[in-house]
């Protein structure tokens, strides 16, 4: 006799209960993006050290070097997305009522995207030198 395929309770098939299928994506993405951190993180802590008591000038030519400005520009992105995974979770899980899990989920992208843009918009200038 062979093995079932299907080890969901037969009630479970018959509801449509089970898995979303994308819950596995979402928990790799918080993963990669945690790594990406722990790199990312490690060089912006030294810059910053580095310009600790740098002048406005000397900061400003520091960001403005091109791996400094690509990696700034990374580092920024890739806060911003695990901010976000993280929060929807946290969200998703402690929210019970759908309209303010939903409008907090709305929020939450809205204020990623747009404290996001800022800072690409900010680095982008000092880096074109505009």
């Amino acid at each position: 006799m062979s093995a079932p395929k299907d080890l969901r309770n037969p009630l479970k098939r018959a509801r449509g209960l089970g898995s979303a299928q994308f819950g596995v994506n979402h928990w790799w993405m918080q993963r990669l993006t945690a790594a990406g951190l722990v790199f990312l993180g490690i060089w912006f802590m030294c810059t910053v050290l580095g310009m600790l008591h740098a002048d406005y000038a000397t900061a400003r030519s520091i960001i403005a070097k091109p791996w400094n400005a690509v990696l700034l520009v990374a580092f920024v992105l890739t806060v911003c997305w695990h901010a976000v995974l993280g929060l929807q979770v946290v969200i998703e899980d402690y929210v019970h009522t759908r309209w303010r899990e939903v409008a907090l989920l709305a929020l939450v992208k809205f204020i990623a995207v747009l404290g996001t843009l800022a800072t690409l918009m900010a680095v982008l200038r000092i880096a074109l030198g505009a």
